[in-house]
């Protein structure tokens, strides 16, 4: 639903937040329909093609990695643009550009896929397990500070800091001008953010206790509800995928009624038609008369 509302109305496309938002919606559903998805039929139907397909291994677990890094990298941008535009001072306003968003956008979309390409060359099926796992001890040991830095940490941190400043320059200036920002975007900005600190500072809690206790020798009672905490964190963070569309009804009236305009279309076609009918009507009438 984002996606498309995002595409059908002009001024979100045109404006670079909800461009970010755009962006961050597109990676989210590809992240969801890769992950989720393959987890539930090797759970539910016990078909996993990690344990026979060496492609599958490699391109599933790097494909999570570029879109989950986009999306986090866009969130944060979107944030720091919001910071930008409701800037009080007229050259950081002018940061705000949804050219330079363009640019920027395409350059993490780079970034990300070389960010993945060692992650695609060390994960393969073990001999020994059968399972898929990254053969390359070193970059096993990056991968874990990977998740606790460019997935939970900076993402937090550079959206609560910019969040919050963007809050205090809303406080600031009681009354937003149509050329500093759009309120009700900046709503949909901040709602983010608190999306994004509650799904997952949980997940980089859990990488920090993971990486702390790695030397340490632990039984099978504890190893099982270390497993269990892991899942339910990791669990907890597809809220961040999904949640979206559902704070973005919440904050926005416009996107509610951009909403409700896609979903009631033929009520659209119906005030249409009532208003074309008559002045058809009206004109036959007039050509029958003459």
């Amino acid at each position: 639903m984002n996606i498309l509302i995002f595409l059908s109305v002009r001024s979100y496309r045109k404006t670079p937040s909800t461009f970010y938002f755009l962006i961050i919606s597109i990676t989210n559903i590809i992240y969801i329909l890769i992950n989720l998805i393959s987890r539930i039929v090797s759970t539910g139907f016990l078909i996993d093609l990690t344990r026979s397909s060496v492609i599958w291994c490699k391109a599933r677990l790097s494909l999570i990695g570029v879109f989950g890094l986009i999306s986090f990298t866009c969130s944060s941008l979107a944030t720091i643009d919001q910071f930008f535009a409701t800037s009080p001072n007229v050259h950081l306003r002018r940061c705000s550009n949804i050219k330079w968003t363009y640019r920027i956008i395409l350059l993490t979309i780079l970034l990300c896929i070389l960010h993945a390409i060692p992650c695609f060359i060390y994960l393969d099926i073990s001999p020994i397990t059968k399972t898929c796992l990254v053969t390359n001890n070193a970059y096993n040991f990056y991968l874990s500070l990977y998740s606790l830095s460019l997935i939970s940490t900076f993402p937090v941190i550079i959206m609560s800091i910019f969040g919050y400043l963007t809050y205090r320059h809303i406080n600031l200036r009681r009354i937003l001008i149509r050329q500093s920002a759009d309120r009700q975007i900046t709503r949909m900005t901040l709602i983010q953010v608190i999306l994004v600190i509650t799904t997952i500072t949980p997940y980089g809690i859990q990488i920090t206790y993971n990486l702390i206790t790695t030397g340490i020798y632990k039984d099978t009672d504890r190893m099982i509800k270390e497993s269990f905490s892991l899942t339910i964190v990791s669990l907890l963070t597809y809220v961040y995928f999904v949640g979206s569309c559902y704070t973005f009804l919440i904050t926005s009236s416009r996107f509610r009624r951009a909403v409700k305009d896609h979903i009631c279309f033929w009520r659209r076609r119906a005030q249409v038609a009532a208003l074309i009918y008559p002045i058809q009507e009206r004109i036959v009438f007039r050509n029958q008369v003459h």
